[in-house]
Parts: C-alpha cells; sequence; structure tokens
C-alpha cells in the first residue's frame, strides 16, 4: 500500500515539472499546459491528504479547482486564438500586438 510520502513526492516532482516548463519556454500551449500541471499535482496532493485524514473536504475543493481551471482554459485559449489570427504565431513574446 503507498503512503503518504509517495503521493508528495510525486506531486512534487510533478509540480517542479510544470513550474520548469513555465519558466523555460515561450510557446503559449506549452505555458497553459505547465499551468494544468501544476494545478493536477496540486490537486494530487489535495486528495491524498483528505484521503488519509478520512474527510471529504479536500476532494470537494478539487471539483472548486477543475472549475476555475476550465474557466481558465477557456479564456485563455480565447486569446490564443486572437494571437494566432492576428500574427500567425503562439508565441508569447507578441502579445504586444493586441494593443490598442
Amino acid at each position: 500500500m503507498a503512503t503518504l510520502n509517495y503521493y508528495i513526492v510525486l506531486a512534487s516532482i510533478l509540480f517542479g515539472l510544470g513550474a520548469i516548463g513555465f519558466l523555460t519556454r515561450r510557446n503559449a500551449l506549452i505555458l497553459f499546459m505547465s499551468v494544468e500541471l501544476m494545478l493536477n499535482s496540486v490537486n494530487m496532493m489535495l486528495v491524498a491528504f483528505s484521503h488519509f485524514r478520512a474527510e471529504m473536504a479536500g476532494q470537494v475543493m478539487v471539483l472548486f479547482i477543475y472549475a476555475v481551471a476550465a474557466a481558465e482554459v477557456a479564456v485563455g485559449l480565447a486569446i490564443l486564438i486572437v494571437l494566432f489570427r492576428n500574427v500567425k504565431s503562439v508565441n508569447i513574446n507578441k502579445f504586444n500586438v493586441l494593443k490598442w
């Protein structure tokens, strides 16, 4: 049976990979995937702590985090579509094109 330490290590590794991907890449799609990876690692920690404490509060919080993440992705992808239509690129260095 897996202990809480295994979940903590796995979630920490996933969060670290997401943070490295967010800090080093310039492609907007990779940035969104890195943010989602970090959110999912936090969700894994909440579910693990909730399971080991025999409470449902962490699992309910995960549902709210998923709802906020879905809204974030919808708005982010809409911005990316506008950027791609104007610049033909998803490089975040070209966001200054969207200024008035």
